[in-house]
């Protein structure tokens, strides 16, 4: 055989690359396969055009990734007041049945990591294209980016509000001088600063820090829980669900949103692309694990805080509590340090898409055009975030919206349909609940964004933009 003819192959595969992603079609068959030499394929490891190494991450970082995306003191803290809006039967319900099912989709999503052999699907995204083509890919990155944004809105209005807590009980300013507004610029500035680490991966000591930060807000809101109860701060606790029928309605529908807010994970394959082989069996055990801290921080924190205040919870649970200061400011000290590495793993999905038009990928990622780009698309995106946050900081409606429209499809339904596609159980009993939970999904994401959208209508009439909470 000819060099010229050795070479054909080559030339012919790397011509279909540039069709497939010119005309943006990505369902993946056996012609994918790449060999040393070849052009990668993006989504592959390394994906074109960023060439990533190897993942290197215990199941452990899994897990550490896990809990700090998704119990997140944004997450677990409105959880009383979803209660509030549901009862004691539909709250119970309604989060147990959300860990459960929510479990379950984070391991058959990680179990098609490497449905379509040899391949490794590092973002979502991909993994949507791979098995429905475009629509998949563009359906998982709008809810992604629909997700993440809305994220780093909710958890940027959480830490604003945890630290303008800690100001007001330390300050001696006779009318203090600093707005809620102040602090979110100033979580906004620690996130640019971070923002500057090329990925999530060199990040993970910083997420081992926020998962031991997840366990002590959830332990110090269970202290703040037990001295309010003996103390009796909370007086007499009203388990009744209150206001009119139309707004009792619609307090039902954003608590779903909420709900699946608290469970929110956009990141999984891009989590499972930094841990080292097997992957999968590494996440099964990091996911396990993550759930096991993510269920006894939930249970305790929604059960109990709806125990001691009832109906008159505040949304942000830490701000229902009169004492004793130093507990809750270190609450608030656990708060807006584990909101620090949430913030970070949410917003690289939108760094990385953005960059990968900008990027020179011939020169080295800490080059002067490199470096330069990175702070231009990161000060972008943080500028825009912070302001929407600082102009409409309604921590629990963007919960409940965020939760609907995002959250839900990507964590209890699109898992779900592209399981069944791929797998295609032959157990009929399997299907059935499979299909369930889609069904069952879908009407909440449907609800809980009617609900989300009604009370921001009535937020934003309330209040003035800019409002300082």
């Amino acid at each position: 055989m000819t060099e010229v003819e050795e070479l054909r192959p080559l030339v012919e595969e790397e011509s279909d690359l540039f069709k497939d992603i010119n005309m943006q079609r990505g369902n993946m068959g056996e012609n994918d396969k790449t060999k040393a030499g070849d052009i990668e394929r993006p989504g592959y490891l390394p994906p074109s055009p960023e060439k990533r190494p190897e993942g290197k991450g215990t199941w452990q970082v899994s897990a550490f990734h896990l809990a700090t995306t998704i119990a997140t003191p944004a997450a677990f803290a409105p959880l009383p007041y979803a209660m509030s809006q549901l009862g004691w039967p539909g709250g119970v319900v309604t989060l147990l049945m959300g860990t459960a099912v929510t479990y379950y989709c984070t391991l058959i999503l990680a179990s098609l990591w490497d449905w379509n052999e040899p391949n490794r699907y590092v973002r979502y995204r991909d993994l949507g294209r791979s098995i429905y083509g475009a629509k998949g890919y563009w359906s998982v990155l709008t809810f992604q980016q629909i997700a993440s944004i809305g994220n780093n809105i909710t958890i940027q209005i959480v830490a604003g509000l945890s630290m303008k807590s800690i100001y007001l009980t330390y300050t001696k300013e006779a009318s203090p001088s600093m707005t809620l507004q102040h602090f979110i610029i100033i979580f906004g500035c620690a996130e640019l600063i971070l923002s500057q680490f090329p990925d999530i991966h060199s990040l993970r000591f910083l997420n081992a820090l926020c998962t031991g930060c997840t366990i002590g807000f959830s332990v110090s809101v269970v202290a703040l829980c037990s001295h309010a109860l003996r103390n009796g701060d909370a007086g007499h606790a009203d388990y009744n669900i209150v206001g009119s029928p139309s707004g009792k309605m619609f307090g039902v529908f954003s608590a779903l949103g909420t709900v699946a807010f608290s469970f929110g994970d956009a990141m999984l394959p891009e989590i499972q692309a930094t841990l080292r082989e097997p992957a999968k069996t590494n996440m099964y055990k990091g996911a396990s694990l993550a759930y096991g801290v993510i269920a006894v921080s939930y249970w305790t924190v929604a059960f109990m805080g709806y125990a001691v205040f009832g109906n008159a919870v505040n949304p942000y649970l830490v701000n229902s509590f009169i004492g004793p200061s130093w507990l809750i400011t270190l609450a608030n000290i656990f708060a807006v340090v584990q909101v620090l590495g949430c913030y970070q793993i949410y917003c690289r999905p939108t760094y990385l898409y953005v960059e990968q038009q900008v990027m020179d990928y011939n020169k080295p990622p800490l080059s002067i055009h490199n470096c330069l780009v990175r702070l231009g698309v990161t000060t972008v995106y943080i500028v825009v975030i912070t302001v929407i946050a600082a102009a409409i900081p309604f921590f629990g409606d963007f919960v409940a919206l965020c939760g609907a429209i995002g959250f839900t499809p990507l964590d209890f339904i699109i898992p779900v349909i592209a399981f069944l596609k791929v797998r295609n159980p032959k157990n009929p009993l399997v299907k059935l609940i499979n299909v369930a939970i889609v069904v069952v999904y879908s009407i909440v994401a449907v609800l809980g964004a009617i609900g989300a959208i009604q009370f921001i209508h009535t937020d934003t009439a309330r209040y003035k933009f800019f409002a300082n909470m």
